[in-house]
């Protein structure tokens, strides 16, 4: 089955999560997409499957012959989506052979234009799919989930050899907290990525610092008609709290590794209103600054309107892996070369957003972002290509398929783990780092090997 195919049945799944919802999974929906993954998982012969009560679903792919020392490599994708957009039934609609043209998106009124995503023209000749406009297509990021399993099915029938591959696959991820309960121990990874970029090639290690912030403002109502002095609007605070925020550090005017305030979120009347935002900058010191600035904005509407009239809460979600990554190159190595390998020009960007990787690095996976194809993410206009999605799982099959020398490159990761594996596994060990082993088995007799091995290993 072709990746394409297996997201044409995935996206049909809604599974929206809800940010304000208290329970694991936030939406019993994403139970529906899991278990029919867990199924497929087993039939497609992955071992150790497993589905917990937070909706983490996991499963290994064992090593071939040869490469059981090999290091553990992961790969992760999110089973949510964002909850706009998706009320109804998603019915993804096929384009052959696009014209890189304006594209109507079935009867919705929405057009699909290159005016406003110029990447379109390069997308020419390929096919296209899309939603019929009225809800979001759901590749974030079950085109993810489609291209892991179509790579295991591959390396299955393929007999391509391969190290020991575990997947998961999680919820919530849309709402921050995707890796809040991922087990990190069952998973079991030297390392991983996750699939949940945009267009093949993407290679991402530097994610935003990111918050949520949360002003709620606590008016005082009388009649309008005797409140001179007296009134204190809510909503009129509001508005001038978001004022005093630079009007051009919003997503529409920043880009690459320039950070935001975005107002996600905002109600109210005269006694109280509420702002919601998401705050976001790849520098931990300007991170800290628009954090400092939020402060300072809710001190001074204090100052001006009474003790008590706006609280401010501020929740950190994750930090930039850069931190993390810069540590482990041979991922970055890796990953071009199994770009490079697959066809596909690497691209390293920055990520204007986050992962369930950025959280993971921090708990001792390093993980970066992999693109699927897709582009136009949380929203209607959400788009992916049959081509991108082969790419990107030739990608992924190949990156199983260079690891393995990327990985000894570093030689500081790299030290740590050939000493592990040296103490449990002495001879298999010795024997897979060196590809003339045969020759060892000849010019030094196993016995005066395996002595020499023991004495290493106490």
């Amino acid at each position: 089955m072709k990746a394409y195919e297996r997201l044409l049945n995935y996206v049909k799944i809604l599974t929206p999560s809800n940010e304000n919802s208290q329970t694991v999974p936030s939406s019993d929906c994403q139970f529906d997409l899991a278990r029919v993954l867990e199924n497929e998982m087993k039939e497609l012969g992955l071992s150790d499957v497993y589905l917990d009560d937070k909706c983490y679903l996991y499963g290994k792919l064992p090593a071939t012959k040869g490469y059981e020392n090999c290091p553990a490599i992961g790969f992760i994708a999110h089973m949510d989506t964002v909850s706009d957009f998706c009320d109804h039934p998603i019915r993804p609609i096929l384009t052959k052979n696009y014209n890189g043209e304006a594209l109507p998106l079935g009867d919705s009124g929405l057009v699909l234009d290159p005016k406003v995503f110029p990447h379109l023209s390069s997308l020419k000749g390929r096919t296209l799919i899309t939603s019929d406009g009225t809800t979001i297509l759901g590749a974030d990021d079950k085109a993810g989930i489609a291209e892991i399993l179509t790579m295991v099915e591959r390396l299955i029938s393929k007999e391509i050899p391969h190290g020991p591959i575990n997947i998961a696959f999680t919820p919530d991820e849309e709402i921050g907290s995707g890796a809040e309960y991922f087990d990190v121990k069952r998973f079991d990874a030297d390392f991983a990525y996750t699939l949940d970029g945009d267009t093949e090639g993407e290679i991402q290690f530097e994610n935003f610092n990111a918050c949520k912030a949360e002003f709620e403002i606590t008016g005082f109502n009388v009649h309008p008609g005797s409140s001179k002095d007296t009134m204190i609007n809510a909503s009129l605070v509001a508005m001038e709290i978001n004022s005093c925020l630079p009007s051009m550090e919003t997503p529409r005017n920043t880009e690459d590794y320039e950070g935001f305030y975005h107002l996600i979120d905002m109600n109210g009347d005269v006694s109280h209103a509420t702002l919601h935002y998401i705050v976001r900058d790849h520098d931990q010191g300007l991170f800290e600054a628009k954090k400092q600035t939020l402060r300072l904005i809710a001190k001074n509407m204090n100052e001006k309107w009474g003790d008590g009239c706006v609280t401010l809460t501020i929740t950190d979600q994750y930090q930039n892996m850069a931190e993390v990554i810069k540590d482990c190159p041979h991922l970055i190595k890796n990953a071009k070369k199994a770009c490079k390998n697959a066809g596909v020009a690497p691209l390293v960007l920055p990520i204007r957003g986050g992962t369930d990787g950025c959280q993971l690095s921090f708990r001792g996976l390093p993980c970066p972002n992999l693109g699927t194809g897709g582009h136009g993410y949380h929203g209607p206009y959400e788009h992916i290509t049959v081509e991108g999605m082969d790419l990107a799982t030739d990608m992924v099959i190949h990156s199983n398929l260079s690891v393995y020398t990327t990985y000894r490159q570093d030689t500081s990761f790299f030290t740590f783990h050939f000493f592990t594996k040296l103490f449990l596994h002495p001879y298999d060990t010795l024997r897979l780092q060196f590809p003339s082993w045969i020759l060892y088995e000849i010019l030094i007799p196993r016995f005066f090997l395996d002595f020499l091995l023991s004495m290493i290993s106490g």
